[in-house]
């Protein structure tokens, strides 16, 4: 029987996506690479978020390294570009991914977390980018989502030291937008998925395609798309009715 690598279930219009090595600490081969790829691939219909976790005591401990295969350079950058592809699907799917951060978030598993949108974390969490103790340059995305979050300088300097950052640092420099206590970042992953779920989908949609692509344009250019994508979200026929209700609860302080 072959090994089941990534797990899934579906309950209320979420979509759930385990990660399911964990006796190598989910550490991404190309054959869990290629089982995240089919997961996300085959969404079901009527998703509204998915949830992203790891089974075991680690979310992702990175590239597997004792799968690592001599390549030439053309195979490096086309096996590269085969973690890219997989991880674009994930960050502009058009569906809200919010991930469940425990243990190690280290090298790769780092590049898959900084591809989702939401991100909850567990005090026991630590994020690394060892790639200089092992001689070697990340592939999988951090060069870009990575240091956007935390900065062109701080992503260098963690890569030439192999420093590790603690949970409550990489609260601080955004690499999770929740902490919560030992245990406890799924269920608050499925409990924010819940409420991203409550909102009109086209909304949802926009913001998790919209935004990252205007943070790569230049300012004018930026503002142009954000009125197209206003225009789009702003006209559907959800909205009214969500506005109404809006209105019939002025007085009521903010919606929660």
């Amino acid at each position: 029987m072959s090994e089941e690598l990534v797990k899934t279930s579906f309950e209320n219009d979420i979509y759930t996506v385990m990660l399911a090595r964990p006796a190598k600490r989910n550490a991404i081969s190309d054959r869990l690479l290629n089982a995240i790829d089919a997961a996300f691939a085959a969404v079901p219909e009527g998703t509204r978020v998915i949830v992203l976790g790891g089974e075991g005591e680690h979310f992702c401990a990175g590239l597997d390294l004792t799968e690592h295969q001599h390549r030439d350079p053309f195979g490096v950058m086309q096996h590269s570009r085969s973690w890219h592809r997989v991880f674009d699907r994930i960050q502009n799917g058009g569906i809200p991914v919010v991930a469940a951060l425990h243990g190690a978030v280290i090298g790769g598993g780092l590049e898959l977390a900084t591809a989702t949108h939401v991100r909850v974390a567990e005090p026991n969490t630590i994020y690394q980018l060892p790639e200089g103790r092992h001689g070697i340059f990340v592939g999988g995305g951090a060069s870009v989502r990575v240091a956007k979050i935390i900065g062109a300088g701080r992503m260098c300097e963690m890569m030439l030291t192999g420093r590790i950052l603690e949970s409550d640092e990489g609260q601080r420099l955004g690499l999770s937008h929740y902490l919560v206590g030992p245990g406890e970042a799924l269920a608050k992953a499925q409990q924010l998925a819940r409420r991203i779920a409550e909102n009109a989908p086209m909304a949802n949609w926009a913001m998790v395609t919209a935004v990252a692509r205007i943070d790569n344009l230049a300012s004018d250019d930026g503002l142009f798309v954000e009125s197209l994508t206003a225009a789009l979200t702003q006209t559907s026929p959800e909205v009214a009715e969500r506005i109404g209700h809006f209105l019939q609860r002025k007085g009521q302080g903010p919606q929660r």
